[in-house]
């Protein structure tokens, strides 16, 4: 079996200045999208959604949060298109501006005790917006450090961008909770809550100073100079006898030709993207609802999980270019299908200290899905689809996944008043995850320049022995 040469890696000034561009984004675009969550869960219910059944108006609150989700597939389809024809830079220096206006707007806006059923409208359109602009950010963001970074290291590179999604979560429940700290609950309600939101505009001008300066990636460009030549080889209608050929649209060649790999995206992101949401978001209902414990409780569990989170997300993705991306993120999925029964169990003894715990090693397993990811779907699809599949399989996976898990969530719990419903949709999500990685194709050291996984390999723990034909015809997709 012959193996496709890595490519050379990359300079660590050079990769290290576009890791750190893309985690300061995706942490800036997170932090507007989970404060709409903690919001939700925390505030919103009282202030747009006023109901006499707590759990009422949360379940309103998480309706406008799960319309967020709706709108992130049609960000991806629109954000990947023009991501595949002319860059990833320029859609993520536009999906920051997008998200940050949208956040700061949901500052300004007039509650329902001011305007009525006018209120939860504009939050919802709002809302829409950053579902979006978080569409087309998660992939573009991946994507240039994927393709910047090298062959053997590229789990640990591109696994920073997927800390930002617990570095903006740490930052929103962290403004949250210290604004909860020092600020009376009429306060809050009144006027505290809406601090988070308007700082978003502060922190957009730093994301977009920090990430103007990233380079486009080499990979595109190259990818974009052959489209270039077939171009001028179509104007001319043949050229040495090759006829020219006019290609569909990156997201229609991805359906007709990746749907597998969008289908392999979706499952490796399902138990992930579920289990997320209810660590982070339906936890603070539980806490604060069902078990009527202070707010602070649940926020600082949270913050300190995410910590912990923020951290642990890079070691995933290093471990995954030594061990491959299937073993590791079964490590997190498997032990996420057994996690989900003792979560809620450490939650009901009302003690901090132990529900931090659970917090914390339900963010772990999930971190081991979720730091091999970003490489796991980027090596799946070729560059001149990269884009809009990497986007299309992760976003629809936001819509059955993260979307839905507190409404679904929050649902069990009201009506079976037992949180044991809601450990076992939990487990039955993240085995969809086991089940899918099961079955899919190694990904590890692909070279991204070349069409197909023929430059993949495996992920042995000792030097190789001769591949066999049925090796060689696995590998080569």
């Amino acid at each position: 079996m012959s193996v496709v040469p890595s490519s050379p890696p990359p300079r660590r000034t050079k990769i290290g200045r576009i890791v750190a561009a893309s985690l300061v984004g995706t942490t800036i675009e997170w932090y507007d999208f989970f404060l709409y969550g903690s919001a939700a869960a925390l505030v919103f219910n009282t202030l747009f959604f006023p109901s006499s059944d707590p759990l009422v108006g949360t379940l309103l609150a998480f309706l406008t949060y799960a319309v967020g989700f709706a709108a992130r597939p049609l960000g991806g389809i629109v954000f990947g298109h023009y991501g595949d024809k002319v860059g990833r830079k320029k859609l993520l220096v536009f999906s920051l501006l997008l998200m940050g206006g949208a956040t700061f707007a949901m500052g300004l806006l007039p509650t329902h005790a001011t305007i009525g059923v006018g209120a939860p409208i504009l939050l919802t359109v709002l809302r829409l917006v950053q579902g979006f602009a978080l569409g087309g950010e998660w992939g573009g963001a991946i994507l240039i450090v994927s393709e910047h970074g090298g062959d053997k290291r590229r789990g640990f590179w591109a696994s920073w961008p997927q800390a930002g999604a617990p570095g903006g979560n740490l930052l929103a429940t962290g403004v949250l909770a210290l604004l909860a700290a020092v600020q009376s609950d009429e306060a809050f309600l009144a006027w505290g809550w809406r601090v988070p939101f308007l700082l978003s505009g502060l922190l957009v001008v730093i994301g977009l100073w920090i990430r103007i300066s990233v380079e486009e990636s080499p990979v595109f460009l190259e990818a974009q100079r052959k489209a270039a030549d077939e171009a001028t080889r179509a104007s001319g209608g043949a050229t040495n006898g090759v006829p020219a050929v006019k290609e569909d649209a990156p997201v229609v060649q991805v359906f007709r030709k990746s749907w597998r790999e969008v289908l392999v995206a979706i499952g490796t992101r399902f138990g992930e993207n579920v289990s997320y949401y209810i660590l982070t978001a339906f936890v603070l209902v539980y806490v604060t609802v069902h078990l009527e414990l202070p707010k602070s409780d649940a926020l600082n569990a949270v913050l300190i999980g995410s910590a912990v989170h923020f951290v642990t997300i890079p070691m995933w993705g290093a471990l995954s270019d030594r061990l491959g991306r299937r073993p590791v993120t079964q490590i997190g999925a498997i032990g996420m299908v057994g996690w989900a029964f003792a979560f809620f169990a450490l939650l009901d003894t009302e003690s901090f200290p132990v529900i931090t715990l659970a917090v914390t090693v339900g963010l772990l397993f999930h971190g081991a899905m979720y730091g091999p990811q970003a490489a796991f779907i980027s090596e799946m699809f070729d560059t001149k689809v990269r884009y809009s599949g990497a986007s299309m399989g992760s976003q629809l996976a936001s819509i059955i996944g993260g979307a839905l898990a507190p409404l679904i969530a929050v649902e069990l719990l009201k009506d079976y008043d037992s949180s044991l419903p809601v450990s076992v949709y939990l487990s039955a999500a993240a085995l969809v995850t086991v089940v899918t990685v099961w079955v899919a194709k190694e990904t590890r050291g692909r070279d991204l320049t070349k069409d197909g996984l023929v430059g993949s390999v495996p992920a042995p723990a000792a030097p190789p022995a001769p591949a066999s034909a049925k090796d060689s015809a696995r590998l080569g997709g």
